[in-house]
């Protein structure tokens, strides 16, 4: 799941071919809101729903074409030809049923973790070798663990619509 950022897709697909790459929703959601004026962001944002909230891809690009063509997009068109541009990367999300999605619309978990050990990295400053600053990533990303008090709800359903959908790759995964 990428946020927006310029060639993360690229990057990721070179790096790992089979992945599925999708933008966060809600950072999409973020983006759009930028264009609106406060007034109108809760009326935008329940429009918007119906696009990340359809049955599938095709439901979806029907309901965004009728936000496109409604009073919001009307006066919000630069909202429209955002989630235009970003669509290659909202379609993966569709593909996935309610259980994962709600535990793939964000970004925001992974980006508290990240911050974790950039801060772990950043306290630390330099490392002899490699092998040191693996040991402190390993240590911080316990920390971390321990911090979780309870899974996500949708966990437990996800994690077998997923053995599902991707089989072998994800049950080897699993047990790395």
């Amino acid at each position: 799941m990428v946020d927006g950022l310029k060639g993360f897709p690229e990057a990721i697909a070179a790096a790992y071919p089979e992945t599925i790459v999708q933008t966060c929703i809600v950072h999409l959601l973020r983006h759009s809101m930028e264009f609106a004026s406060w007034k109108d962001r809760k009326g935008i944002a329940g429009a918007l729903k119906t696009v990340y909230d359809a049955v599938d891809d095709k439901a979806a690009e029907a309901a965004l074409t009728a936000f496109e063509s409604g009073p919001w997009g009307e006066k919000y068109a630069a909202i429209g030809k955002a989630w235009r541009r970003a669509w290659q990367e909202v379609i993966p999300f569709f593909a996935f049923p309610r259980e994962v999605r709600r535990i793939l619309y964000t970004t925001n978990a992974i980006e508290a973790l990240n911050s974790k050990l950039r801060r772990a990295v950043r306290a630390r400053g330099h490392f002899p070798n490699d092998e040191a600053a693996l040991k402190l990533l390993f240590l911080a990303l316990n920390r971390a663990e321990k911090d979780w008090k309870m899974s996500a709800r949708e966990w437990t359903a996800a994690k077998a619509q997923m053995a599902v959908m991707f089989g072998e790759r994800f049950t080897k995964a699993m047990s790395a």
